[in-house]
Formats: C-alpha cells, structure tokens, sequence
C-alpha cells in the first residue's frame, strides 16, 4: 500500500497557497475557542453550582464516617460481654468477641480463624508491648482445655506469627497439666474467671496477665 508523503512547496504560488491555507485553519482554531470560552462564561453560574453541591456532598460524608467512627469507638469502649453470651456463641462468634475485647484494650486486632489458622484465632499489634497471638477455644459448660492445646500454641507464635506474647482463652478451664506446662513455657492462659473479669468486669488483658515489653518479649523457651 503506497504511503502518503508531504513535500515541501514548491514555486510562489505553491507557498503562498499552504500560506492561505495555514492562516485560515488558525482563525478557525481561535473562533472555536473564542466560542468555547463564550459557552464557558453563559454556563459559569451552572459550574459553580455544581461545584458548591459536590464539595457539600464530600462534607457530609465526611462528617458522616466521622461520626460512625466514634459511635463505633463508644461502642468498642463499653463493651462488656458476659459468660452466659460466651456460653450461647459458637466458634466464629467467640472469636470476634475476643478480637473486640482486645481492640477495646487499645490493641488494634484483626480474627485470622479457620483451616490452616495455625494455632491463631486472632492477631492483635499493641503498640507497646508487641504482639499478641490469641488461641480461642470455645467449649460447652464444664469443658476443659488439654496440654495439646498449649504445645500447638508455643510451637507457632514465635517462629510462624512473630508473637511477642500467645494467650490461650477458653469460656471453659484448663487441666492441671496444661496450666503448669503453660506457665513453665511462657504460654499465657484466661479461662472463665480471668474471662470474667477481663470482659465483664473491664479489666485491661494485659494487665490481666501482667504482659511487659521486656527486652525477650517475643522469644519463646525451648519446650523440655
């Protein structure tokens, strides 16, 4: 296919020609925009107003997530939950009351829950005393929580979720045995009297169980 090639103008007439022709696509050019800046001072009136309505719109809603933002931290803020509506929750539930009770600490959290959760149910980041990894188990009235538990619990929190503090909370108790071996290997453990005042009571979690941001917060001791 032949392509298309400009050449220069060639003789007076030639020259005088693409003279003509350039002047005339210039006055075109400054009629549209003279013509388009006359459109643009009639339609002045309509663009501010415009303007005016959309910058009222983005007021409002700024306002507005203002506001659900603090009647949300008023909410997080006396939240209390008592053991008989930990009792009626199920897993999912449970987890997301612990995840509140921790934000309502001052500790930003988030639930990681479910398969290959690998011994967290919820991650909270405080900003003073680090990480704290949380192993939610939820049973009937009167169920109890086995060392297994706790060894799965120390196994990952430092090495897989950088915890600087793993915390074992049940609505239920704890053996003898798991208690011990918690203690002695730094896994910390709530269950339904700590939970009690923790959530119903208002205590702080941290100061529950007397987390600190010492120099080895974060680094676990090798089980026996």
């Amino acid at each position: 296919m032949a392509q298309l090639r400009l050449r220069r103008p060639r003789g007076t007439a030639e020259v005088v020609s693409a003279a003509v022709v350039s002047v005339a696509v210039l006055v075109l050019v400054l009629r549209m925009l003279v013509a388009a800046a006359g459109r643009l001072a009639q339609a002045w009136p309509v663009l501010l107003a415009l303007g005016l309505i959309a910058g009222a719109v983005g007021v409002w809603r700024l306002r507005q997530t203002s506001a659900r933002r603090c009647r949300e931290g008023e909410r997080v803020a006396a939240l209390r939950i008592a053991l008989a509506e930990f009792d009626a929750m199920d897993d999912r539930r449970f987890e997301h009351a612990l995840r509140d009770l921790l934000v309502r600490d001052g500790c930003p959290a988030r639930r990681v829950g479910g398969a290959g959760d690998q011994a967290a149910d919820v991650i909270g980041d405080h900003p003073r005393l680090g990480r704290i990894v949380v192993q939610a188990k939820h049973t009937r009235i009167g169920g109890k929580v086995g060392s297994s538990v706790m060894y799965a619990v120390k196994g990952t929190a430092g090495p897989v979720h950088k915890a600087a503090h793993a915390v074992v909370i049940t609505n239920g108790t704890f053996t003898r045995d798991a208690i011990a071996w918690g203690e002695r290997h730094g896994v910390h453990w709530v269950d339904r009297d700590r939970l009690q005042r923790w959530a119903q009571d208002g205590a702080a979690l941290h100061e529950l169980l007397g987390l600190s941001a010492g120099p080895r917060a974060g680094r676990f001791k090798r089980a026996a």
